[in-house]
């Protein structure tokens, strides 16, 4: 073909029928870019092949569709042919989607079996024993670990003491003994800063693992931080900040705020006087006796409780959002519960499939629920507002027979049951099924109560 031809300028592949160029194919194109941006994402730890897909994958049909559409109209306007699908556009996208099959079974694999927890050899330990040094009494100390347990305990004295134990995985004793020496915990120190840490080999090394009891002064400023093992902290007066990323956390008799950030595990925090906060995913929370306010952000997938944290509750989840501003008894969510007991405090609730339990919470109260029962009872005569929004499911109310109460109830193709008649209180039900409550109750003055739910029924019954 001649060098000035049209075909050879654009470097299109002409029709065998015809003998017009081919629109090129930008599917496979935006597809390959797509798919690479995905999975650059997904190793960047941004996205989540599994979840992705698991709702998405129609997109990559549409995406098809239109992309051919395009490539069809773009060849009408320029008067060339266009093919609709190729068979090797069927086998790109086959080959793309078994590519993101192998990576999420490889994520799988990965989390029920991790690879770097395959056990080789026999484990060896040795003791670990290092000289007290004095410190100053407010020292700010950063305690390090790999894999192992950490211990960290309070003294009055203004020393920092270091003990514990190594223990090194090997084929044989003997490789064992001759690793052993240049294995050990240092202690550096920069200012009034000291950090404690593990020496001698990478602490990413599966192989090898230090457990550390360490003593500090008790005023002394404490950071715990490790990768795989326990955290035991107890009796500190000032601040505390812990982390672990595969592990369970317990503190105790503490006097400053404490700030856990987990990823897997259970925590324990009791007997604080400051506030506490725990961030991240894992399993079990519980908090008992604290002073402060607690606050948990993340996704916990065991259950949370708190005793006594006289400054609320706060938890955000990703199908919770809740304040309570004092908890005088008990509170509990886990997997489809919140129970909430003996709360003075205000209380405000957003939540997804959950029951839904309140006794004796005596504060205002909005609650906004979806997928799941409310249960609101009340031993003495409510003297705060009440506001519960219910979806798709039931709802119940338990008041004293001498409470007074202004209501105003709402059920969308359901019935409303109360046991409350009298005064200005009218029923009226529609053509269509949705029933309606509303008026004063009692003789004095007394909150307003608005309740709306829909498909299941509204019951107000009187308490002994």
């Amino acid at each position: 073909m001649a060098s000035g031809s049209p075909f050879s300028q654009q470097g299109a592949v002409p029709d065998p029928v015809t003998g017009r160029p081919r629109t090129s194919g930008v599917f496979s194109g935006l597809l390959l870019i797509l798919f690479g941006a995905l999975l650059l994402l997904h190793n960047y730890g941004h996205l989540s092949l599994s979840n992705a897909f698991a709702h998405w994958w129609p997109l990559i049909f549409i995406f098809w569709g239109a992309t051919k559409l395009y490539e069809r109209t773009l060849a009408q306007r320029q008067g060339r042919t266009s093919g609709w699908i190729t068979p090797g556009e069927v086998f790109l996208v086959l080959g793309l989607m078994t590519v993101v099959g192998m990576v999420v079974a490889w994520d799988i694999v990965k989390s029920r079996i991790p690879i770097d927890e395959l056990e080789i050899g026999d484990p060896y330990s040795f003791p670990v024993d290092l000289p007290s040094q004095t410190i100053p009494a407010n020292a700010h100390i950063a305690i390090r670990g790999g894999r192992g347990n950490i211990a960290v305990r309070s003294s009055d004295e203004s020393t920092l003491r270091v003990s514990g134990e190594k223990s090194i995985r090997t084929l044989s004793e003997g490789d064992a003994d001759k690793r052993a020496p240049s294995i050990s915990v240092g202690v550096t120190q920069s200012g009034d800063s000291y950090e404690v840490r593990p020496t001698g080999f990478d602490l990413g090394d599966s192989r090898v693992s230090v457990n550390m009891d360490v003593v500090v002064p008790k005023k002394a400023a404490v950071t715990v931080r490790t990768e795989r093992g326990d955290i035991t902290v107890s009796d500190i007066l000032t601040d505390l900040a812990v982390s672990t990323r595969k592990g369970d956390i317990e503190i105790n008799d503490t006097t400053g705020n404490v700030s856990v950030d987990t990823n897997s595990g259970d925590v324990k925090v009791t007997d604080t006087k400051g506030d506490v906060k725990v961030a991240g995913r894992g399993g079990d929370i519980e908090a008992v006796n604290a002073t402060g306010s607690l606050v948990v952000d993340g996704e916990f997938y065991g259950s949370i409780r708190a005793d006594k944290i006289a400054k609320g509750v706060r938890f955000v989840s990703q199908h919770t959002d809740l304040t309570l501003t004092q908890l005088g008894g008990h509170f509990e969510k886990s997997s489809g519960n919140l129970e909430i007991t003996d709360a003075p405090g205000n209380l405000t609730s957003r939540t997804k499939n959950a029951s839904v339990s309140l006794e004796n919470v005596t504060g205002k109260i909005v609650v906004d629920n979806t997928n799941g029962s409310v249960e609101v009872r009340f031993s003495s005569a409510p003297k705060e507002d009440v506001t519960i929004n219910n979806v798709r499911a039931s709802l119940t109310l338990l008041l004293p027979a001498g409470s007074n109460f202004e209501i105003q109830a709402d059920c969308h193709s359901c019935d409303i049951h109360s046991e409350f008649s009298g005064g200005s209180l009218n029923q009226t039900k529609t053509e269509k099924g949705d029933s309606h409550l509303e008026g004063k109750y009692g003789a004095g003055r007394g909150p307003k109560i608005v309740l709306k739910t829909s498909y299941d029924s509204i019951e107000i019954r009187k308490t002994n």
